[in-house]
């Protein structure tokens, strides 16, 4: 999608009407689209917003503004636009099979262009192999008498015409919630793909779809959509389309402007990174990995880490990984952090305990953090030594590209033989 005017900015940015780009109209949306949606993404400022840790797109009014991950900053070198897509791909937000997801090194595709790409790809699989048709019913005026005679309406609408009957039959077609949800993400793509390589595409896509009756499909309706054997292929098309029409704003301002955002929580998203390294990691051995793994603490609060490892056979042998994506204020982890994790080594009877951040292994300002030695809580109860210690994991490999190896880079900084 071709937009006049882009900007880029990076978690925790500030972006005012200062910038020859953003005007009040832009930030009214920005408020606009903020409210929607819980004041989750922004916080506002004097005459702008300040970012929080969402990162993705947002296209207002023939602007685009990418949020970039803060790590951006520190290694001006890396196409972390790029990263964060392969980071998407390998946490299943992106099939990394299609068209699209083998694209993402194409340096003018923003993240809206990738997930439209996808869609359309899906698109064009599911009427190739043949679109599911479902029976409906349908009332009006048929030539042939079929299914049941509707005598109030056959009387208002056939007084004059003897040949017509008014009835309600059934209907075996493609006109269904399922196809009316693909088709209302279809009209919204074509809307913001204008200008685009994308937009001649759409528009062979629709023109092969079948009809439909429009419908503005509410998130309840795609949330009551429920696919069986039949319906199976349709998985991926119906989560991009649910993620395209949940994320689109139309007049969302006081204007005309119609709005699209595609924003992921980078906490979120780090955290479900680092879990699916780790089981790839061990896969196969006598660990199992669990997230979000939860225990009551006081009342109705609980307790949830975000990665557990525990051993299947041997009960000593817990360890808990909580991943913050953000740097540590003066190298040194929060008090606040730190209880946090004493309270997981208590209720877990962990053996040990991290603080998982992300940073370069080969700058020195991390190197500290890297070798230094676990608290000691020795307790009585459960003849358990508990251990805890921040750790970095560097994000990029040598080359710049996403690491590979962070799942063992983490299980070395635990300091265990896993197997």
């Amino acid at each position: 999608m071709k937009s006049k005017a882009r900007i880029t900015v990076y978690e925790h940015d500030r972006l005012t009407t200062d910038h020859a780009s953003f005007n009040t109209r832009h930030l009214n949306a920005l408020l606009k689209l903020n409210e929607y949606h819980n004041f989750d993404y922004f916080d506002p400022i004097p005459n702008g917003v300040k970012f929080k840790q969402y990162v993705g797109i947002i296209q207002v009014d023939g602007l685009s503004i990418e949020i970039l991950p803060k790590a951006d900053k520190d290694n001006s070198s890396a196409d972390w636009k790029g990263l964060l897509l392969q980071m998407l791909k390998a946490c299943g937000h992106l099939k990394a099979s299609s068209a699209g997801a083998a694209n993402v090194k194409r340096q003018h595709l923003n993240l809206l262009e990738v997930y439209f790409e996808l869609y359309l790809t899906e698109i064009e699989i599911l009427i190739h192999r043949g679109l599911v048709k479902k029976y409906r019913k349908n009332t009006g005026n048929v030539k042939a008498l079929k299914g049941k005679l509707e005598f109030a309406g056959n009387i208002r609408h056939n007084l004059v015409h003897k040949e017509r009957f008014y009835t309600t039959h059934q209907v075996y077609d493609h006109d269904h919630l399922l196809h009316q949800t693909l088709a209302h993400a279809l009209e919204i793509l074509e809307q913001f793909s204008k200008g685009s390589y994308l937009f001649d595409r759409c528009k062979r896509v629709l023109l092969n779809f079948p009809h439909t009756t429009p419908l503005k499909v509410t998130k309840k309706q795609i949330e009551g959509i429920v696919l069986n054997r039949k319906t199976a292929p349709y998985n991926q098309a119906l989560e991009l389309a649910r993620l395209i029409i949940l994320n689109y704003s139309p007049d969302i301002s006081t204007g005309r402007e119609k709005m699209i955002s595609l924003l992921f929580d980078m906490n979120r998203l780090w955290e479900e990174f680092i879990l699916i390294q780790i089981r790839k990691e061990l896969a196969g051995t006598s660990y199992s990995v669990k997230g979000q793994d939860s225990q009551t603490f006081i009342g109705s609060n609980y307790l949830k880490p975000d990665v557990v490892i525990q051993h299947d056979e041997d009960p000593k042998k817990v360890y808990i990984i909580d991943t913050k994506w953000k740097r540590p204020q003066n190298k040194s982890s929060s008090v606040s952090d730190l209880r946090q994790m004493y309270a997981y080594n208590r209720f877990w009877n962990a053996k040990k305990a991290m603080l998982l951040y992300p940073g370069e292994s080969r700058n020195n300002s991390f190197k500290r953090f890297e070798t230094e030695d676990f608290f000691r809580d020795n307790d009585q109860t459960t003849s358990i030594t508990h251990l805890c210690k921040s750790g970095f994991v560097s994000v990029l490999d040598q080359d710049n590209k996403l690491s590979s190896t962070i799942g063992k880079q983490v299980l070395d900084l635990l300091e265990e033989s896993f197997s």
